[in-house]
């Protein structure tokens, strides 16, 4: 131990033994940030050992991406025999043919409906909704299902729509209401309807009917029991603080990314279905009554088809019903592969697995009934 001494002969000042350094305290000392010391121009520079040793979780996806779509695209080319003979079965073709026209038709129309969306998010104040809609829900409801005539666009459309009503404050319901009405008794849709039918007038009075009854229907039906924890929309990105054109445009790129992902999802699993359901079913369920309904129903989930060209491939469904084409009108925008996918993104999956099945089962009911006195 050292000693520091003052003379020849006097007093001996002892120091107060010194900390013993630990390889703790060393490790410490090393680390610790200097405050009045700066890294230096090599040191920003130059990452650290232990950095360069773990990068961070986005620069090893960065890093990661090329690497992948590398190896993806060596095994194609080395496949590319085997693919080439997949691709040309009747099945893929049968189901590249299916995916294709859900997305050419559907991809318009989604991005009208991401387009009023985010000019609502943006552009509309809250109190506007406030002022048009009646205050109590059981009024919002007929009121939003009648208004879903302006929209001129496919079930595509009306879905992200309906929740930027929702995010700006309109009640769930009346939401929902227009969400089912909009893809089916928008003028461009009847007008299609007529053309397709053009020796049966009534069709058009029917699916206006149908539709409008089960779109107040399932409003009315979700102020009664519907949940709040049942409707989980996605969490947003705020823009707060940017001007309107950068929130609209950022709004647009989100919603287009979000729906067109599950609207993909929807169209390969339409696709999917359509090429192994076999045709001799469809013939076989046309000659009664009952199943030739429930056929139509099911066979309007399965093939997605949008709301603008429907009736056309109703009306070529010639062994059927005139009640069973109607229910095939009904169902088909309301509730479909795509739809659900879109509505599970749109509004969380809790929501979907609840209001698809019944409305489903609420369209078939009303479609039959209503084909049964109209038709």
């Amino acid at each position: 131990m050292p000693v520091r001494t003052t003379g020849g002969t006097g007093p001996v000042a002892t120091t107060k033994p010194a900390p013993q350094e630990t390889d703790e305290t060393v490790r410490n000392e090393t680390t610790e940030p200097v405050a009045d010391k700066g890294p230096g121009p090599d040191e920003a520079r130059h990452p650290s050992p232990d950095e360069a040793r773990h990068p961070s979780p986005d620069e090893a996806r960065h890093l990661n991406s090329p690497l992948l779509l590398t190896l993806l695209l060596l095994t194609a080319v080395m496949l590319q025999g085997p693919i080439r003979g997949a691709l040309s079965a009747p099945v893929m073709q049968s189901w590249m043919t299916v995916f294709v026209a859900v997305m050419v038709q559907a991809l318009p129309f989604l991005v009208l409906g991401v387009l009023l969306s985010a000019a609502i998010a943006v552009f509309v104040p809250p109190s506007f909704f406030a002022r048009a809609l009646p205050k109590r829900p059981a009024l919002a409801v007929p009121v939003a299902g009648v208004a879903g005539a302006v929209l001129p666009g496919c079930e595509c459309a009306s879905v992200p729509v309906a929740g930027a009503l929702v995010r700006r404050g309109v009640t769930p319901a009346a939401a929902l209401a227009f969400l089912l009405s909009a893809p089916a008794i928008n003028p461009i849709v009847l007008t299609a309807t007529a053309v397709a039918f053009p020796g049966n007038p009534e069709m058009v009075l029917a699916r206006f009917v149908a539709s409008l009854l089960v779109a107040c229907t399932m409003g009315w039906l979700w102020h009664r029991v519907g949940r709040t924890d049942w409707l989980r929309p996605p969490d947003r990105p705020s823009y707060e603080g940017q001007g309107k054109g950068a929130a609209f445009w950022g709004s647009v790129r989100h919603d287009v990314t979000h729906a067109g992902g599950f609207l993909v999802v929807g169209a390969m699993a339409a696709a999917t279905l359509k090429a192994v359901v076999p045709e001799e079913w469809l013939r076989a369920a046309a000659g009664n009554p009952v199943f030739s309904v429930l056929a139509l129903a099911v066979l309007a989930v399965l093939l997605s088809i949008c709301s603008e060209a429907d009736a056309f491939v109703a009306a070529s469904l010639t062994q059927f019903s005139l009640t069973a084409r109607l229910t095939f009108l009904v169902v088909g925008p309301m509730i479909d592969l795509k739809l659900f996918a879109m509505q599970a993104g749109t509004f969380g999956r809790a929501f979907a697995l609840r209001f698809a099945p019944a409305t489903f089962a609420l369209a078939v009911v009303v479609s039959a009934l209503t084909g049964t006195v109209l038709l």
